[in-house]
């Protein structure tokens, strides 16, 4: 991918494989403890190699990868899909919690507008 070492900041690999839009969400992430190497906790600063396994938390979804080339540039998903391959586990594990939201219904929170909360006034008081 680029011409530079075989090690790489953590933050700047998962930039370029378009995990995070940018280089601060991912130190976000990093920090906030979403992103593991091999199982430990990292900082920012970790250099990945080829061949770690990261785990990636996104809210409920877990991604388990494992790095496959080295990239410090951002480029389209195309070739950021070539830095990594993720498990049939992880796979086969985010494709059944999308079928499973798929099938729950959508949670709708109504939140009532000005005049909505007058109207409400009005019936409660009998105004």
């Amino acid at each position: 991918m680029s011409g530079i070492a075989d090690k790489l900041r953590i933050d700047k690999w998962l930039w370029a494989a378009r995990f995070y839009k940018t280089r601060r969400l991912a130190v976000d992430a990093i920090e906030n403890g979403r992103v593991l190497i091999d199982g430990a906790r990292i900082k920012p600063a970790k250099t990945v190699a080829v061949g770690d396994q990261l785990l990636l938390h996104f809210g409920q979804t877990r991604v388990e990868i494992e790095v496959m080339a080295l990239s410090d540039k951002r480029g389209p998903a195309s070739v950021a899909q070539q830095l990594y391959r993720e498990s049939d586990e992880s796979i086969a594990r985010r494709a059944e919690i999308a079928a499973l939201r798929k099938i729950q219904p959508e949670v709708f929170t109504y939140r009532p507008t000005k005049r909505d909360r007058r109207e409400i006034e009005k019936f409660r008081h009998g105004k």
